[in-house]
């Protein structure tokens, strides 16, 4: 009888993006607005993103055939996908070695009208939605034409229960966004939003850390193994980067 479950599961932020590091610049000088040209979604991997992917790629490439993932869901944003397409590479499994779908479902937390602003920035245009996040707090709080953190949940109980359908037995690699890691750890780990958000305080998700499950038959559940696992990069001496994953400011 086929596993309700993926045999294992491994999910994955993207390497360290562009917009990272145009943000931080835009936060450094107090600027209300960071200086990038891209839409989110075509954002890509900074030079040092890119050896975090490869370094993780190398990891990968050293496990067994047989505990390597059997298919990939990736993220529509270009900073995903060049992270799935370099680990792959620098794993050195072929491209038709594994199936590779790239799900909108996996795509980051829409920030609508506060996307490129930084902390900064959205104090001085939206003060009163700073007022109201805190108020609502950031779980439920959705900026207009954006979303919150329960939106995200939402869209991701679809992709679990795909999982369940399609991929049971299997082993399945994600990779995604912040937000995304942390919002299935909260559907996997049955969290409620007290948990969720005093793991979120204890700091970013790095890039290209890896977070896994392995499926128990006694307790027919995904049971974690690795959490925010970054050692493959630091052995690799690709420096360890720990950035919020959007081009708005996240954190309050």
């Amino acid at each position: 009888m086929q596993k309700q479950w993926p045999q294992t599961l491994w999910i994955v932020r993207h390497g360290q993006s562009a917009g990272n590091v145009a943000r931080d610049a835009a936060e450094a000088a107090g600027l209300p607005v960071i200086d990038i040209a891209e839409r989110d979604i075509d954002t890509p991997l900074s030079d040092l993103g890119q050896r975090q992917a490869t370094a993780l790629g190398h990891w990968f490439g050293e496990l067994p055939p047989e505990r390597r993932p059997d298919v990939i869901l990736c993220s529509p944003y270009v900073r995903a996908r060049e992270t799935a397409r370099l680990m792959l590479a620098s794993a050195g499994i072929p491209e038709d070695g594994v199936r590779l779908r790239v799900d909108e479902r996996l795509r980051e937390k829409e920030f609508g009208i506060l996307d490129r602003l930084t902390h900064f920035g959205i104090r001085q245009k939206y003060p009163e939605l700073g007022d109201q996040r805190s108020h609502v707090g950031k779980f439920y709080f959705r900026p207009p034409g954006g979303e919150s953190w329960c939106d995200v949940i939402l869209r991701l109980r679809s992709l679990l229960e795909m999982l369940t359908r399609e991929h049971g037995g299997q082993r399945v690699l994600v990779v995604g966004h912040q937000v995304i890691v942390n919002c299935m750890r909260y559907l996997i780990e049955c969290l409620d939003e007290a948990q969720i958000l005093a793991i979120d305080r204890r700091g970013d998700v790095p890039n290209c850390g890896v977070t896994s499950y392995e499926y128990d038959p006694g307790r027919d559940a995904l049971v974690p193994d690795l959490v925010n696992f970054a050692a493959p990069l630091r052995q690799a001496g690709a420096p360890v980067t720990v950035e919020p994953d959007a081009l708005a400011a996240p954190k309050p």
